[in-house]
């Protein structure tokens, strides 16, 4: 998907920007000769930017305005090296909210909507990101915040609950935890926008059918806003994101070329507005792939298809490289398994080689032995390695709150 002309306008003025700002990236595309574009070809000669670039120039490197315009910073929600910090002025604040707002009306939300926000508030961009557009909605927000599952579920029965914002893994132990304790009844949600982590087919449909509601795909991250980029809409063909404030491409993300509308490679996203911290062609290693053609809802606004996984997830054992999705794909073909799977990887001094774990659930109506080794001669056949394969009751993994760790490598550590 070629840049329209108001775009390139657009990103030759962020160019000019930075350069007059004297910012991280302002001297970056200085010494790259880049000094503004009035074209594809000249957009495509700008320097990719990454989370690096972000470490690099912390704490406040890429702020691309006077300080004095600045209302607030965000961070990202990794916990290792050097934090990542974005900092944002009213405009980008505002904007931020005019898409997450965009979200919600995607998702056929109104302001006779009853919110509850379960995600984290502070440094990260989630709780605040789906309150400020909650806000500009005109719903109501019931701001929680993550944990507290005896109060989530309190409130969600005496406030009457009509939409539930999570991360995939915390929307399925609520899920879990109104089937056991028979509080579905008494539940009165309508839609749940999950967001912050990619979820599986079988995640998806377990909350749906334990919670009997319409489920949407948000999109987003720190570095560009946070959540509210773009979402899936009641046909669940993609995520229609928000053209007029970023523009996306695909690359392959081992030559950096784009690829074609259709391809999957990984998604790349350039700031058209943004003012705090401008990020042109910005790496996120998510990948996807542009969706051509328009959308039954009539949308006008591009789609991309849900995130597949990331670049950076692969995993290798014994010489064959995987990832998490491909175990997720796996796993779908064996009659029984639920969602939650764990990987475990080290290296066994012994034998000099490394072993692989995989531990998932059953809903123990087939055999566990038997589940045990289909999942096992599967692996064998279809991926050319094999794990020890371990088949527990559902709710022995434990659950998250936040994001849930399915790869454990103890060969990094």
């Amino acid at each position: 998907m070629k840049l329209t002309e108001k775009q390139i306008e657009q990103v030759d003025r962020q160019v000019k920007r930075l350069i007059a700002s004297g910012s991280y990236y302002g001297e970056v595309y200085k010494k790259a000769g880049v000094t503004g574009i009035t074209s594809q070809e000249d957009f495509e000669k700008i320097p990719f930017s990454d989370k690096n670039d972000l470490r690099n120039s912390y704490p406040l490197g890429i702020m691309a305005c006077d300080e004095t315009e600045i209302v607030r910073i965000h961070s990202s929600s990794g916990t290792t090296g050097t934090p990542v910090i974005i900092p944002y002025t009213a405009k980008d604040v505002d904007d931020w909210a005019v898409m997450f707002a965009r979200c919600y009306e995607t998702a056929g939300i109104t302001n006779k909507d009853r919110i509850q926000i379960t995600p984290g508030y502070g440094l990260w961009t989630a709780g605040i990101g789906f309150q400020a557009g909650c806000e500009k909605l005109g719903a109501m927000a019931v701001p929680m915040g993550p944990g507290n599952t005896e109060k989530q579920l309190k409130m969600m029965i005496d406030l009457e609950t009509t939409v539930l914002t999570a991360t995939s893994s915390y929307a399925l132990l609520l899920a879990e935890e109104i089937q056991k304790r028979g509080l579905k009844d008494q539940i009165k949600l309508k839609k749940g926008v999950f967001g912050s982590e990619r979820w599986s087919d079988t995640m998806r449909k377990r909350i749906h059918e334990e919670l009997g509601i319409e489920l949407y795909d948000i999109y987003g991250l720190t570095e560009i806003y946070g959540p509210g980029i773009g979402i899936t809409c009641e046909h669940n063909d993609g995520i229609h994101y928000w053209d007029d404030y970023v523009y996306i491409e695909i690359i392959d993300p081992v030559t950096g070329e784009p690829v074609p509308d259709g391809e999957e490679g990984e998604i790349v996203i350039t700031t058209l507005v943004k003012e705090g911290a401008p990020l042109l062609r910005f790496r996120t290693h998510d990948l996807s792939r542009i969706i051509p053609g328009t959308c039954k809802c009539g949308s006008k606004y591009p789609r991309i298809d849900v995130i597949k996984g990331r670049s950076d997830d692969m995993f290798k054992v014994r010489g064959v490289n995987m990832f998490p999705s491909q175990v997720e794909e796996l796993l779908k073909k064996i009659p029984g398994t639920s969602s939650e799977y764990s990987i475990t990887i080290a290296h066994d001094d012994d034998n000099n080689k490394d072993v692989m774990l995989l531990t998932v659930e059953g809903d123990g109506k087939y055999d566990f032995n038997e589940m045990s080794k289909a999942i096992h001669d599967l692996f064998k056949s279809l991926i050319g390695m094999t794990p020890k394969v371990i088949v527990v009751p559902i709710g022995t993994l434990p659950r998250s709150e936040k994001k849930t760790k399915r790869v454990i490598d103890y060969r990094n550590l």
